[in-house]
């Protein structure tokens, strides 16, 4: 076994594996901080998509002795950046129907590309959500994608209101037996 995790690389190299060059040994948190920094700066010239960089103690020995749960080792953290976000605009809102009858309106928005995917549809959860917002149809938004996966609204962009758009009105029956909601 080799003493320490960063040896482990160079061995990986010499045998032939091919390991990710975008690391660092770091001696201590101002270095940590940097190279942090640096990877966030790069994080949109990657050829892959990262949401931040993992930390781990380089010492195997260390690690042995800090062990792991069932989920993670005890030796790494990971430090995440924060979430991209972009605008884009509201075009309209739909109702979609769950399997136990509950209203669930989901806001179809002009596509864009936000970490790596092309959103173009985020859930607006219940009509409180689109109360909370004041959201009108038309209406230029910021969003995100929560954990990196799951696409949100996070606000309106009131400044981009024109005039043009229109308030929603939550139906009063499902869409599709007409019960009264």
């Amino acid at each position: 076994m080799v003493p320490t995790h960063w040896e482990s690389f160079l061995w990986l190299e010499e045998k032939g594996f091919t390991t990710n060059p975008n690391r660092a040994l770091c001696k201590n948190f101002d270095e940590l901080a940097e190279f942090i920094e640096k990877m966030q700066g790069l994080r949109d010239s990657l050829d892959y998509e990262i949401d931040g960089v993992v930390v781990k103690v380089n010492q195997t020995r260390l690690q042995d002795e800090f062990g792991s749960t069932s989920k993670a080792p005890r030796w790494a953290i990971a430090y995440k950046y924060p979430a991209m976000q972009a605008p884009t605009q509201l075009e309209s809102i739909q109702i979609q129907v769950g399997r136990t009858g509950s209203l669930t309106p989901v806001a179809y928005l002009k596509p864009v590309l936000l970490a790596g995917t092309t959103v173009s549809r985020a859930s607006l959860h219940n009509e409180d959500e689109i109360k909370r917002l004041n959201l009108k149809i038309g209406d230029w938004v910021l969003i995100e994608k929560s954990g990196e996966i799951i696409p949100q609204i996070l606000q309106v962009i009131e400044s981009k209101r024109n005039g043009s758009e229109t308030d929603y009105e939550f139906p009063k029956t499902c869409p599709v037996c007409e019960f009264p909601a």
